[in-house]
């Protein structure tokens, strides 16, 4: 079955492109020029990812993406003719999983839309090999690798491939420090560079960094709950 994506943008050209570039991989694509038509589309049908324009005619593509993860989880990437950090960060606080800048190599986004689709895959597969623990369940907090679920005392939270992966690599190293260096390259599978916040963008998010996580000096991060306790 072929991986289904939207594209969510108002310049046609611009869909047009995404749509050729994705269909010539072997993507099946639907293009929808504002937010309305996309999330009506949501409601009744199953898509594997999703890319979307922060420019949108009825609503901006901030709240598009936050509309879409009050109910689902597939990869979000983001495009964005602005090159201030803060809008990139904007966009994953909200839960979106990537960002490409206009004007971009659709070739780089094609890349990135695989990447995403390769990670998301990893972290829902119910077949994959157990590994050597599979379950953590400590201070209120359960999370689990075989059916990608996690409960904070019992309250389910909707987590993205990403936001379980960074948990979970944390969970993994509870009572250590991790470098925002570490947590990148694991979690993203790409080197490290000294500019790169997307990680403080992914803990940031209100749930991650309130209940979790605690901010240490040098961009490190420590589990919350060991470092109160040390």
């Amino acid at each position: 079955m072929k991986n289904k994506i939207i594209v969510v943008d108002d310049e046609q050209d611009i869909a047009g492109l995404v749509e050729a570039y994705l269909n010539n991989e072997g993507y099946e694509v639907l293009k929808f020029y504002n937010a309305s038509d996309a999330l009506e589309y949501l409601e009744n049908n199953s898509v594997s990812l999703a890319v979307l324009d922060v420019m949108l005619p009825d609503m901006s593509g901030f709240n598009l993406c936050r509309e879409i993860r009050k109910s689902y989880l597939f990869p979000i990437i983001m495009l964005t003719a602005k090159v201030e950090d803060m809008d990139k960060i904007t966009g994953l606080t909200l839960g979106a999983d990537d960002y490409v800048t206009k004007p971009f190599n659709p070739l780089e986004l094609v890349a990135r839309v695989k990447t995403q689709l390769r990670r998301y895959t990893r972290y829902n597969s119910h077949g994959a090999a157990a590994e050597e623990s599979s379950v953590y369940d400590f201070s209120g907090l359960y999370i689990s690798r075989e059916n990608h679920k996690c409960t904070l005392y019992g309250t389910d939270l909707m987590l993205t491939p990403i936001e379980f992966n960074i948990l979970w690599y944390l969970c993994e190293r509870r009572g250590k420090v991790v470098s925002s260096e570490e947590l990148f390259e694991a979690v993203w599978g790409e080197k490290y560079l000294d500019n790169n916040n997307t990680v403080m963008a992914h803990i940031a998010r209100p749930w991650l960094c309130g209940s979790f996580c605690r901010f240490c000096r040098c961009y490190a991060y420590l589990f919350k709950y060991f470092f109160m306790a040390a």
